[in-house]
C-alpha cells in the first residue's frame, strides 16, 4: 500500500507544452516552477535491485514527449487507471490484482518504490499494470490524450504541513483542472489524505472545479477499490482521520 504517506508523490513543475505537440492536441497548461515532490535517496535493497534489472524492461515505460497507446503497452483494450505516487506499491498492486479488468499505470519518482512494486508485480503475476519513473505533471502533460482515462487515483500526497509549503501541494486549482481534462465523461477522480487541513483544500479545489462532480454531500466513503494500509490502520487505532474524495468527470 502507500508507505509513510509524506515521503511520496510524483508532481508539477513546468508545465509547458511539449514543442513536438500540435497546440490543438495539448490542453493548454499554466506555467509553474514548483515542484510538489522532493527526490530523496533511499536504500535499495537486493531484491529491487534485482526487480529493476530483470522486471523493468518488461513493466516500466520510458518518458516520451509523445502520446503513449495504452492498447500497445498492455497489449489489449480495456480501461485505464492512472495513479499518481504509488509509493511502495502495496496499494497499488491489491488493486490491480482486484480489477484484472482494468489497465493501472503506476507513476512514482522514487526508485527504491518502484522497485518494490516490480517485486510485486512478479509475486502476483500481474499483466495489467506499467510503471513509470518520471514527474506526474509531464507524463499527464506529453503522454496522456484528453479524455482518455477512466480513473485517477492520487492517495496520501505529502500534505506539506508548514503554511509557508502549502504552495508545493499536488492538490491546487491548475492541476486538477488538467486531471479533469484528462479524464473521459464519467471517469473519477479518487483523493485520500490523512492531513485534515489537506483534506479541506482538496474538498475546496475539487469543488470548485466545473468539470467535476462530488459524488458524495463532501467526503466519500472509502471505496472497496482501495484498500486499508497497516499505517491506516495503526492511525486509525490511534484517533486519526483519514479522508476521501471521489469526484466524477462531468
Amino acid at each position: 500500500m502507500i508507505p509513510d504517506p509524506h515521503a511520496k508523490d510524483a508532481a508539477p513543475h513546468d508545465d509547458g507544452a511539449a514543442a513536438d505537440t500540435p497546440a490543438a492536441d495539448k490542453p493548454d497548461y499554466p506555467r509553474r516552477g514548483i515542484r510538489s515532490f522532493v527526490l530523496r535517496a533511499g536504500r535499495m535493497g537486493s531484491g529491487q535491485v534485482k526487480a529493476m534489472e530483470t522486471l523493468g524492461p518488461l513493466y516500466m515505460l520510458p518518458y516520451k514527449a509523445e502520446r503513449l497507446d495504452f492498447d500497445q503497452a498492455f497489449g489489449r483494450h480495456a480501461p485505464t487507471v492512472l495513479e499518481i505516487g504509488f509509493g511502495m506499491g502495496d496499494a497499488t498492486a491489491q488493486i490491480a490484482a482486484a480489477r484484472p479488468q482494468d489497465n493501472f499505470i503506476g507513476i512514482e519518482v522514487h526508485t527504491p518504490g518502484v522497485g518494490a512494486l516490480l517485486q510485486r508485480i512478479s509475486e502476483r503475476g500481474l499483466t495489467n499494470l506499467r510503471l513509470l519513473q518520471h514527474d506526474a505533471v509531464e507524463v499527464l502533460r506529453d503522454m496522456i490524450a484528453p479524455g482518455s482515462l477512466a480513473g485517477i487515483h492520487v492517495y496520501f500526497p505529502d500534505p506539506w504541513h508548514k503554511k509557508k509549503h502549502n504552495k508545493r501541494r499536488l492538490i491546487q486549482a491548475p492541476f486538477v483542472h488538467q486531471l479533469a481534462l484528462h479524464l473521459a465523461p464519467g471517469g473519477y477522480l479518487h483523493c485520500a489524505t490523512d492531513w485534515r487541513p489537506y483534506a479541506e483544500q482538496m474538498l475546496q479545489v475539487l469543488g470548485a472545479e466545473p468539470l467535476l462532480a462530488n459524488t458524495a454531500e463532501g467526503y466519500a466513503p472509502r471505496p472497496d477499490w482501495r484498500p486499508l494500509t497497516k499505517f491506516e490502520n495503526r492511525g486509525i487505532k490511534l484517533g486519526h482521520g483519514v479522508w476521501d474524495l471521489v469526484f466524477t468527470r462531468r
